[in-house]
Order: structure tokens, then C-alpha cells, then sequence
């Protein structure tokens, strides 16, 4: 069984990685660190775990723990990703892992010195939703891919929530405006060539809370928006010359809508749809980064493709600084 850590009670472990971690077939929680004992005994209870820590260097100086899960605020995942490593417990960190692109050479070097697996946390990567659509567009299901679109939002004002503060590297594009970019790129092995982009801030915060994009992947182009000042919405349509694939609840299945993909042929009278009822991609996502870390070869999220992820969103801060085409 693979030992567990996890570095604060964030909300997202609460709710989603913990749960997950406990019903996993692999895994097991071992310990709780957070920088209130009380906050750390309390969830380390509520799940079972035998240790709790009031310091997140107590927790990965622990010969009871494998690997660690990391909830931190955007702007700490660097710096306790490399605490981690150098301690030699494998990570897998929540995304974005970095808020830079060259901020992940480090974190590379020293997952090869140190001999750990690391990992940022795309859980949609390991859903059977997204292997299907990839699928689907390898065997040519919609011929010549022309067009992707999506979007991804939610409302969220509340001053305190990380997500609306600037210097815990909180806005819309960190948060979520990675999911149409990674999907779009884990299904079609494309990568973008140049970009176009609006971005707006909101004045008290400082974050971006709106951006419209448009990449240009060379075989096609992929639309998105992303907010975090706007209605609940999440879909991504590929458009192809004989169909297109509509992929429904696309990232957080469940909490948006049902999971599921709809492969329309190319004069919309028929449509194939695939349902995958019961998939937790968090649980999978942990079962197969503690396969992977032991040993079994198991296929992950690798931080070479998180480089070229956070590229894209680099690339989209910079045009929306000004107008016409910013060259990846």
C-alpha cells in the first residue's frame, strides 16, 4: 500500500483527494500536516490517518509516508513540490504546479536527483471520458479535426477564497483556464503555434477574472473562455470534417453535469453515445500515480507535458497584453 501524506486541509483534499485516497484499492492515509495541530488531528481523525503534524517539515521528515499530496495555494506549490523531492517522497501536487513555465526546469532536476516521481494533478487525464475522445480522434471517428471549443466558469466574489487573491496565485486561467487548454492537447498530441487573447482583472483583486481565447494549433484552431465572475458552465465540442465529438461534464463530471460523449456524424442525423456512470477520476488518478510510483509503469500526467501546458498559459497572459498574434 502506498503511504500518503498530505500537506494541509485544503478544501479540494477534504472533499475530493482524501475521499478518493481512502477508497483507493493501493493507497492509504498516513498523515495530516498542517500548520494548526488541532486543524491537522481533526481531518487526520476523520479519515483514519495514525499521524498528524503541525508542520509540513514534520510530515516529510516522516519514515511513515511514501508521498505526499500538495493543496497549498498556487504560490507554494514550487517551493514544497522541491521540499518534498529533496526529502524523497513522491509528489503529486494540485495544478497549476507552477505559475511559470521556467519554474518547472527546477522541479525536473530534481525529480531525476532525487529519484521520486512528480506529478501536477489533471485528474481529467486518467478519466475514461478523455481516453475515449482521443480515441475516437486517432482512428479518424470525425476525420480531419477543424475546430475545438470551450469554456469553463463559475462565480465566485468572495475576497478571502485564494482564488480571488493575487498574490497566492489566484485568477481564472491558473485555476481553471488550464482544462481546455490540457484537453485539447492530451487528445489530439497538438500543440499551439501562435495566440490571440482578451484578458480582463478585476480592479479590487487583481486577478484575471475573464479571457477569451483563440490558439492557433496549425491543423486547427481551439476557442475557449474561462471566468471566474460568471455563470456555471463547462463544455469542449471537437469539430471535424465527418462529425464531432461533444464531451458533456468535461472536467469536473458530476458536479457540472453527467459524464459523457456524443460522436455526431457529419450530417447530425446519428450519434454514438458513450456513458461512463460511476467513474471517479480523482480515485483513479491516485490508484494509478501509486501504481506508477512503486514501480508498475503505470501511464501519468508528466511534468514535460506540464511545461508545455503552462507555456500555452504564459502565452496567453502575454496577448492579452496587446493586440494581434503572441508566437509560442
Amino acid at each position: 500500500m502506498f503511504r500518503w501524506g498530505v500537506l494541509s486541509t485544503a478544501k479540494i483534499g477534504r472533499e475530493q483527494l482524501l475521499p478518493a485516497i481512502a477508497d483507493a484499492e493501493n493507497g492509504v492515509i498516513t498523515a495530516i500536516a498542517s500548520r494548526e495541530l488541532s486543524k491537522a488531528r481533526a481531518l487526520a481523525d476523520r479519515f483514519g490517518a495514525p499521524h498528524a503534524f503541525g508542520s509540513y517539515e514534520e510530515l516529510l521528515a516522516s519514515d511513515e509516508v511514501d508521498g505526499v499530496y500538495i493543496p497549498l495555494p498556487t504560490s507554494q506549490h514550487v517551493e514544497w513540490t522541491l521540499k518534498a523531492a529533496n526529502a524523497g517522497k513522491h509528489v503529486l501536487c494540485e495544478k497549476p504546479i507552477a505559475l511559470q513555465a521556467a519554474d518547472i526546469a527546477q522541479i525536473i532536476e530534481a525529480r531525476d536527483r532525487n529519484k521520486v516521481l512528480i506529478c501536477e494533478a489533471f485528474m481529467v487525464f486518467y478519466h475514461p471520458q478523455w481516453i475515449k475522445v482521443r480515441q475516437l480522434i486517432a482512428a479518424g471517428a470525425i476525420g480531419r479535426v477543424r475546430h475545438v471549443q470551450g469554456a469553463f466558469s463559475y462565480f465566485n466574489v468572495d475576497p478571502s477564497n485564494m482564488r480571488n487573491q493575487l498574490s497566492l496565485g489566484g485568477g481564472a486561467l491558473p485555476d481553471i483556464g488550464v482544462y481546455p487548454s490540457v484537453a485539447t492537447r492530451m487528445v489530439t498530441g497538438k500543440e499551439p503555434v501562435r495566440i490571440q487573447a482578451t484578458v480582463e482583472r478585476d480592479e479590487k483583486f487583481g486577478t484575471d477574472t475573464y479571457s477569451s481565447v483563440k490558439a492557433d494549433f496549425g491543423d486547427f484552431d481551439l476557442t475557449f473562455y474561462c471566468s471566474t465572475q460568471m455563470a456555471l458552465r463547462q463544455f469542449m465540442v471537437f469539430h471535424g470534417e465527418h462529425g464531432f465529438i461533444e464531451v458533456h461534464g468535461p472536467f469536473n463530471a458530476g458536479d457540472y453535469e453527467h459524464s459523457r460523449v456524443e460522436l455526431h456524424n457529419q450530417t447530425h442525423t446519428e450519434a454514438t453515445v458513450f456513458r461512463f456512470p460511476g467513474t471517479r477520476q480523482y480515485c483513479l488518478e491516485v490508484e494509478t500515480f501509486a501504481r506508477a510510483a512503486l514501480g508498475g509503469g503505470d501511464d501519468v500526467f508528466p511534468l514535460e507535458q506540464s511545461v508545455k501546458n503552462q507555456k500555452m498559459i504564459d502565452a496567453i497572459f502575454r496577448a492579452g497584453e496587446h493586440d494581434g498574434w503572441e508566437y509560442l
